[in-house]
């Protein structure tokens, strides 16, 4: 089971785990419907509207009775399928577009290069999180983190926000994305279940946050926090930079991705 491999496997595993082999999924996905499948859409659409579903749902559900920050970024990360699925669902002829209406195709890759972003530094700060057993993943670990390296805890709260899609943050425009153009094509049914997953979603994280910034460490102490390499920072440093403009100017991105959509069609 995926949440078990992430966490014993190494964070470095983890993060392409979660973040190269979604991206290679979903491009080979994404070239299989629209190409070789792309007539037939009413009947694989019923079919992933239950894996839609049950990804969103379950993923949401279960990250919310985790204590350990691996498995929960583990079991978010099934949601987040979830919710890329949801742009696939939005596919529609450009015939059916609006003016300057973002396709299934551009949503669902910005969402992927956006998500990437945030996951791969998310997994970065992880092993910066340490105590005398190694990385230090469970959540008691990370109390009062926010107090003693406030720039660690900061900057992991930023990418949290990302993948719960608040405003100003690369992840709001990527769910903003998918979930519109699905509404466009009107499945509207799931986008509803979609916003609700989302809002759980966001609560799990924003529980994270609180638990940095304003629980107490608990009386065994709390991890340390380890000084980078070089090449960790600058990963951190991209990702960071990444989410904050791409939250803020998407435009020349997803002008990128709307020439490499062409591609996959």
């Amino acid at each position: 089971w995926t949440p078990d491999v992430y966490q014993g496997a190494p964070t470095a595993v983890t993060a392409f785990m979660a973040a190269g082999t979604k991206v290679a999924a979903f491009g080979a996905l994404l070239r299989l419907l629209h190409v070789a499948f792309g007539g037939e859409r009413w009947s694989w659409q019923p079919m992933l509207w239950v894996i839609a579903i049950a990804s969103m749902v379950l993923g949401a559900a279960l990250a919310v009775v985790q204590n350990d920050v691996k498995r929960m970024l583990a079991y978010s990360s099934v949601a987040h399928t979830g919710f890329l699925l949801v742009g696939v669902l939005g596919a529609q002829g450009a015939s059916e577009l609006a003016e300057g209406q973002y396709t299934s195709l551009e949503g669902v890759l910005f969402y992927l290069t956006t998500y990437g972003f945030a996951t791969v530094a998310a997994f970065a700060m992880l092993t910066l999180v340490r105590d005398a057993g190694g990385e230090a993943t469970h959540y008691d670990r990370w109390a009062g983190l926010g107090r003693r390296s406030p720039l660690v805890a900061g900057t992991f709260a930023f990418f949290l926000l990302s993948m719960a899609g608040i405003p100003l943050t690369a992840g709001f425009i990527g769910k903003w994305a998918v979930f519109t153009s699905a509404m466009s094509a009107g499945a509207w049914p799931i986008v509803l279940i979609a916003l609700a997953s989302s809002i759980v979603a966001a609560w799990v994280y924003t529980r994270h946050i609180r638990l940095m910034f304003f629980t107490p460490e608990d009386d065994h102490g709390a991890a340390a926090v380890i000084r980078p390499s070089l090449l960790t920072s600058g990963t951190i440093v991209v990702c960071l930079a990444a989410t904050l403009v791409l939250g803020v100017v998407p435009g020349p991105v997803l002008d990128l991705i709307t020439a490499a959509g062409d591609f996959i069609r």
